[in-house]
């Protein structure tokens, strides 16, 4: 009788050795999947980071990628919505912006900017100019409704823009822009200025 309680005690203690190793397994591997997860969420939160720094060591002579991405996303969801977009400005140089505050000043035709060289987001690379476009012909109405959808197209796109991460000129208390799309990245102008100071 003894032998057998003996031969009891130890099957039931390698059964508990044996669930414990297996509970000890499970755990190790939850934990690991949840080192994996926070690595790969770490990595990409950097990924981002990286992707959002500016580069000050020159001045720069296309659109950020970041919003050069966000652009296109923003015409494919459009297109979703049965919206045609078309991108009509990006980036601007500062020698192109100055030529663009001298039309109706010191040249002849309508103001279209109250921005010199240096002073809008598009000299760095930050911001875009969209209009509606409709049977190949670009549009400026913002009040159309091409989907029919009783929303006018333009702000459904100012409305995607926004979600994709644009600030829109629309929304502006002073002066209304509604053409204008931005991502500063929270840098003001002059902080822009600053820091692109000796290449301005």
């Amino acid at each position: 009788m003894t032998k057998y309680i003996k031969l009891l005690t130890m099957i039931c203690f390698s059964l508990l050795a044996a669930g414990g190793i297996l509970l000890m397994d499970a755990g190790t591997a939850a934990a690991e999947d949840e080192e994996k997860d926070e690595a790969k969420e770490e990595k990409e939160k950097e990924e981002e980071e990286e992707e959002e720094e500016l580069d000050f060591d020159e001045l720069p002579d296309g659109l950020h990628p970041e919003v050069e991405e966000k652009a296109e996303e923003l015409i494919e969801e459009a297109e979703e919505e049965g919206i045609d977009i078309k991108i009509t400005d990006d980036f601007r140089s500062v020698e192109e912006q100055d030529k663009l505050f001298s039309k109706g000043r010191s040249f002849f035709g309508q103001i279209v900017t109250n921005a010199k060289g240096g002073e809008s987001y598009h000299n760095y690379g930050l911001a875009i100019d969209y209009a509606l476009e409709v049977d190949d012909e670009i549009i400026w109405d913002i009040e159309y409704d091409g989907n029919d959808n009783g929303e006018p197209d333009w702000f459904e796109v100012a409305d995607i823009a926004k979600d994709l991460g644009f600030e829109w000129g629309g929304d502006w208390e002073d002066f209304k822009d509604y053409p204008h799309l931005e991502m500063n990245f929270d840098y003001s102008i002059p902080e822009l200025q600053k820091e692109y100071q000796d290449l301005l």
